[in-house]
């Protein structure tokens, strides 16, 4: 492997939108994310999906009236 080309990885802190934090190795730092394995509703077990004004799902509601 050559010397010097690959980025330095680094402990971060990655955090979610529910208020989780997870420390990870990453070559980036702070990462923020909307959505995690906490709040998931495939990982909740939760069968509702969050609804937010202006989604796709809302267009198309609208747009087809279904």
């Amino acid at each position: 492997m050559k010397a010097g080309i690959h980025p330095k990885a680094e402990k971060t802190k990655i955090a979610c939108g529910c208020g989780a934090t997870y420390e990870v190795l990453s070559t980036r730092k702070n990462i923020h994310v909307e959505i995690c394995a906490n709040c998931h509703p495939f990982y909740t077990g939760s069968s509702r999906l969050r609804v937010e004004a202006g989604s796709r799902i809302d267009r198309f509601k609208k747009k087809y009236g279904r």
